[in-house]
C-alpha cells in the first residue's frame, strides 16, 4: 500500500511487485496532496503487508501524518517504510516518534555526497538480500562500501541536526518572500500544498496561461523544475498534481521552486524578477502590449 503521489523510486518499485504476484493499492490524497489515515486504515482492514507514504512530498511539500499512517498500518499487521530523502535536514524526524520500521535517506538532499544514501532498519526487520554476491552492508546487499561517501553522508547529517532550526528559517524566510514577490506581480498565481503542514523550503505555483516549461526556458540563470513535462509538443502533468485535483489548464504552468542555506535575499530577488519577466514576456498578445508588468 502506498500513496497516489510518491517518488518514481518507490512508485515504480510497487509496479514491478506487480507480475510477482503482489497487489499494490495506491491510497488517494486531498487537495493539499495530504493522505488521511484513515483512507489508510480502510484499505488495509482486509491485510497488508507493507505501507509506505513518503514523509514529505518532493513537488509541492506537504508533510504526511507518517505517526497516524504508521499506527493505522501497524493494526492491520504491515511494515511500515518512509522516503524521507526531502524531510531530512528541513524538518525534524524521529525513527521512533514517526513509528516506522524503514526510512529512507538520500544524502544530496541534506547537501552530503550524491550517490550515497542510508536505510533505517528497526530491529527485528529483517530483509530479503536483492542481490547476490557478498556480504557486505551487514548481509544486505554485495559491492565494497562507499566509504568516502559514507563519511561525508554522516558529517552531512550531523550538522543539518547541529543547525537544523537556522536552516529551517532561513529558507522559510526566503521562500515566503518569493511567494510574496510573484504574487504580488502575476495576477491569478496559484500555490499548491499544504498551507501549514509543508517543508521550509518547497514552494510549487502555478502561472496562469503558460506553461512551466516554457516558462522555465524564458528564465534563462535560474534553476528549477516544471509541473509538467513536454514530449513531441504535447504536455503531460505532473501524477501527483493530478492526484491533487489541480485542473490541467493550471498544472501545466506549474513549476517547483525552492530555497535552501546557500541562497541570498539578494538572489531571491533577481528569481523574482527573472521570472516575472519571462512570464512577461509570454503573455504578450500577438499583436500588441504586455499584458503584464
Amino acid at each position: 500500500m502506498t500513496s497516489a503521489v510518491e517518488h518514481p523510486a518507490v512508485g515504480e518499485v510497487c509496479d514491478g511487485l506487480g507480475p510477482e504476484g503482489f497487489r499494490t493499492i495506491r491510497v488517494p490524497v486531498d487537495r493539499t496532496g495530504l493522505v488521511d489515515p484513515g483512507e489508510v486504515r480502510r484499505a488495509a482492514a482486509g491485510g497488508a503487508l507493507l505501507v509506505t507514504v513518503m514523509h514529505a512530498n518532493n513537488e509541492v511539500g506537504t508533510l504526511m501524518p507518517i505517526r497516524e499512517i504508521a499506527e493505522a498500518a501497524r493494526a492491520a499487521g504491515a511494515i511500515v517504510h518512509s522516503d524521507a530523502a526531502q524531510s531530512i535536514g528541513k524538518v525534524p524526524v524521529s525513527v521512533d516518534d514517526l513509528g516506522v520500521d524503514l526510512l529512507s535517506i538520500a544524502g544530496h538532499k541534506l547537501y552530503g555526497p550524491k550517490g550515497v544514501g542510508a536505510l533505517y532498519v528497526r530491529r527485528g526487520v529483517r530483509l530479503t538480500r536483492i542481490l547476490d554476491g557478498a556480504g557486505h552492508e551487514g548481509g544486505r546487499r554485495p559491492g565494497t562500501e562507499n566509504v568516502l561517501g559514507i563519511v561525508g553522508l554522516g558529517k552531512a547529517m550531523e550538522l543539518a541536526a547541529r543547525d537544523l532550526a537556522e536552516r529551517a528559517e532561513h529558507s522559510r524566510v526566503l521562500r515566503d518572500r518569493l511567494h510574496e514577490g510573484l504574487a504580488a506581480r502575476i495576477p491569478g498565481l496559484l500555490r499548491h500544498g499544504h498551507p501549514e503542514r509543508t517543508l521550509p523550503n518547497t514552494l510549487s505555483v502555478s502561472f496562469p496561461g503558460v506553461t512551466g516549461p516554457a516558462l522555465l526556458a524564458a528564465a534563462g540563470g535560474l534553476a528549477a523544475s516544471a509541473g509538467a513535462a513536454c514530449h513531441s509538443g504535447t504536455v503531460h502533468v505532473s501524477a501527483t498534481l493530478a492526484a491533487m485535483g489541480v485542473p490541467a489548464e493550471r498544472a501545466v504552468g506549474t513549476v517547483r521552486l525552492s530555497t535552501g542555506m546557500l541562497l541570498t535575499e539578494e538572489e531571491v530577488e533577481r528569481a523574482i524578477g527573472i521570472l516575472v519577466k519571462a512570464y512577461a514576456h509570454l503573455s504578450l498578445p500577438l499583436g500588441g502590449e504586455k499584458s503584464h508588468n
